[in-house]
């Protein structure tokens, strides 16, 4: 029989930005720690985006969350704010500005970004033809976990729009992509035409992102913006 007592955690909740859903969730442990701590030792960014996505699966409490139907800033920003209730919601990032060249430090309240999303609303059906078309999806949390994804930085976004198709129609039909094989999906974009395949990407630069912006001025006497808009600018992995 155990010795030592079993320590309660409060849950607090955190609304999805993309679907408005609430969900309960707990702080960061010891062990979750760990698994960034040793994420960052290996040096690997892929590593790092994978744990991320293994600390928010273990600080959830809620039995309705599945964070594979999640879209990727949804993820970034449910980390940021369990860092902030686990850690501290002040966090520090530097910049080295453009124009002088000096370097400016920045104490960012987490509790303060948010999601931006596009100001208008963005249609995520490309058409092919009259009859036939693409409906997309924004990047899903899904390839924080997906190594071959992470470490591909030949055809980085090729692969993103791969993984970004939610199904293809034709007529009546609709066929599922995560029915269909990677390779026939590869061979189907391949096949499309430039003016297509560019409204496609056009999609995916419209997907929402993490947003705080830092107003300041430099050693010139010129006032300055700074948005941050990932990860990587609210923390320093390595």
């Amino acid at each position: 029989m155990p010795l030592l007592p079993k320590i309660d955690h409060p849950t607090f909740k955190i609304k999805v930005p993309s679907t408005e859903k609430t969900h309960a969730f707990r702080p960061f442990l010891v062990k979750e720690e760990k698994i960034l701590l040793m994420a960052k030792e290996s040096n690997s960014t892929s590593d790092i985006l994978s744990a991320i996505r293994q600390i928010v699966i273990n600080c959830s409490v809620d039995e309705k969350f599945d964070i594979d139907k999640l879209a990727l800033f949804d993820l970034e920003y449910v980390f940021l704010k369990l860092r902030s209730v686990s850690v501290d919601n002040v966090v520090k990032v530097a910049y080295r500005d453009n124009e002088d060249k000096k370097l400016y430090y920045f104490e960012v309240d987490l509790e303060k970004v948010e999601v931006k999303f596009p100001n208008k609303k963005v249609d995520n059906v490309v058409k092919i033809s009259e009859t036939s078309g693409i409906v997309l999806k924004y990047p899903p949390a899904s390839i924080y976990g997906d190594k071959d994804f992470l470490e591909n930085s030949k055809e980085h976004m090729f692969d993103l729009i791969v993984r970004c198709i939610d199904s293809v129609y034709v007529n009546e039909e609709v066929y599922e992509a995560k029915n269909i094989e990677r390779k026939e999906i590869e061979d189907f974009l391949d096949s499309l035409d430039v003016k297509t395949f560019k409204n496609v990407q056009d999609f995916l630069m419209t997907t929402p992102k993490l947003h705080k912006d830092i107003t300041y001025e430099n050693s010139n006497g010129i006032k300055k913006k700074i948005v941050l808009k990932s990860l990587n600018d609210f923390f320093t992995w390595r």
